[in-house]
């Protein structure tokens, strides 16, 4: 794991394989797996980046809300990537693959996947909402 200056890791929180940047909070009972956290980024208590399909086949990022544009990985285990400044909810569960946009908050108790837009708010799958 990768940490920088001024983050936060705190009680029960997990990090494996992770680029975590300047400020981040990750302050308790998270799981953080084969991930990168921009700066300044939070994730609520008990949020966690899924970082294995159920499946086992390899993680693929799709872009469903723009441009239904696919990426393979080439990986089994990857988690998530927010941008900076990303707030995720309270027992949020980020599915592998997922890219939340700088600026963006998820919902508590959200379970994401794909990718949400920058400046967007995550309430549900089929509520993503742009921050004016």
């Amino acid at each position: 794991a990768i940490v920088g200056k001024g983050s936060v890791v705190g009680n029960s929180t997990e990090l494996k394989n992770v680029i975590i940047f300047n400020s981040v909070q990750v302050p308790h009972y998270n799981y953080v797996g084969d991930s990168i956290l921009g700066y300044k980024s939070h994730m609520g208590a008990g949020s966690i980046t899924s970082n294995v399909k159920s499946d086992k086949t390899l993680v693929v990022v799709k872009d469903c809300y723009d441009t239904n544009e696919e990426i393979e990985t080439g990986l089994k285990k990857f988690g998530a990537m927010l941008g900076d400044n990303v707030e995720v909810g309270c027992n949020s569960v980020l599915n592998p693959g997922t890219v939340v946009g700088k600026n963006s908050n998820i919902y508590p108790l959200s379970r994401v996947r794909g990718v949400v837009p920058a400046n967007s708010i995550f309430k549900d799958k089929d509520s993503v909402v742009k921050k004016y």
